[in-house]
């Protein structure tokens, strides 16, 4: 004969359990999807100011470079490659800190840098979001840009640790393309960002 006391407990866990699988099936996708489609980050420091400010609330898509297995880094399908202009986000190759740059050169171009001003394949590249009012930061000699890399600098160049310090960073690496802010600190707003 059952125990009438345990009978009314394992109905609730029953009802309980029923009632969180949606919740918790739901909460579940919403991770995948932010793990593989588009995520959103908060701008760090005044590295790519003026373009982003600090405490930006930026829109990431996810798929721009290839599709990632939920939760993973394993690529499910190939996409494009980062290209010169995109601002992007990845993991610093130094400390494995998440950073958020411009893309100023890929695989093959030659590139230099000269107080704050790009050099690449030739000839200097007009860059418009580029900030040089506290200086360019760093010189960088001309080379070449290895296969499978990238070069990254921040729009702030005397404010930016960025590529010109830690080198290239591999193409496959890039978690993303930043799409456009959607919260600033005076609440929502849309830019997007623009490729050069």
């Amino acid at each position: 004969m059952p125990d009438p006391t345990r009978t009314p407990l394992r109905s609730r866990l029953r009802r309980i359990c029923r009632e969180a699988a949606p919740t918790l099936a739901a909460l579940v996708i919403l991770l995948a999807a932010r793990s593989s489609l588009a995520d959103q980050y908060i701008v760090p420091s005044g590295s790519m100011e003026a373009t982003l400010q600090v405490g930006d609330h930026i829109l990431v898509d996810k798929r721009a470079y290839g599709w990632r297995l939920p939760f993973t880094d394993l690529e499910l399908l190939d996409g494009d490659r980062p290209r010169a202009g995109e601002v992007v986000i990845f993991d610093s190759p130094v400390d494995g800190t998440r950073l958020v740059k411009r893309v100023v050169a890929t695989a093959g171009d030659v590139v230099a840098v000269r107080g704050g001003r790009l050099w690449r394949n030739g000839a200097w590249v007009d860059e418009p979001y580029a900030d040089l009012r506290s200086g360019g930061g760093p010189d960088l000699a001309r080379r070449m840009v290895p296969p499978g890399q990238i070069l990254v600098m921040g729009d702030h160049r005397g404010n930016s640790n960025d590529g010109r310090m830690f080198g290239y960073v591999p193409a496959d690496t890039v978690y993303g393309r930043v799409m456009g802010v959607f919260w600033r600190a005076d609440g929502p707003a849309w830019a997007e960002v623009e490729p050069e």
